[in-house]
């Protein structure tokens, strides 16, 4: 069996598929396709970050909250949303899915890695940069694949304003990295 998957890494359509990294015409040809499909199967726009702010409201119910009353969940659709569970949220599916295909892409590409936390410093720009980022994803009401992607494929000036902002941001961040952190 050891020899099966030793022979297994060594073949080229192994190291194409699963070893090397997709070119970035290729990537971009299958979100595409993934885009199109998403919104002919489920005739709405992919999207992540709201499936996240549920999420947290489920926590929220589960500890003895009531979220019923905000005006997040005021149109009746976003109401059903808080009485439905994960196994039969398509959000929750879809990123759980995300999760674990990227979780199953990494260990196929024998890039995954538990490495140490250097410094404090690293743990406190980690947490204000995802709570940046998630309450920046709210704000736009969603984040690259809602705001930019989809809303790019749905023809809305919004996805380039939030394609414009979100390379300022880059740039920012790179620059804060490169100072800080490098």
């Amino acid at each position: 069996m050891k020899e099966f998957f030793i022979k297994l890494g060594d073949h080229p359509i192994y190291k194409k598929l699963l070893k090397e990294p997709l070119t970035y015409v290729a990537g971009a040809v299958l979100l595409s396709v993934f885009q199109i499909a998403h919104f002919t199967v489920f005739e709405k726009g992919w999207g992540v970050t709201s499936t996240f702010a549920v999420w947290g409201t489920w926590v929220y119910q589960a500890i003895g909250g009531d979220a019923s009353g905000w005006a997040y969940y005021a149109p009746e659709k976003m109401q059903k949303e808080l009485y439905t569970s994960f196994l039969v949220d398509g959000g929750s599916i879809r990123n759980l899915g995300i999760i674990i295909g990227a979780l199953v892409a990494t260990l196929f590409a024998s890039q995954f890695k538990i490495k140490k936390i250097k410094t404090l410093r690293q743990v406190v720009a980690a947490v204000l940069g995802g709570l940046f980022m998630g309450y920046g994803a709210r704000l736009a009401n969603g984040c690259n694949i809602g705001a930019l992607f989809t809303a790019i494929a749905s023809f809305s000036l919004s996805g380039w304003v939030f394609g414009a902002f979100l390379l300022v941001g880059a740039f920012i961040g790179s620059k804060l990295l490169a100072k800080y952190f490098m």
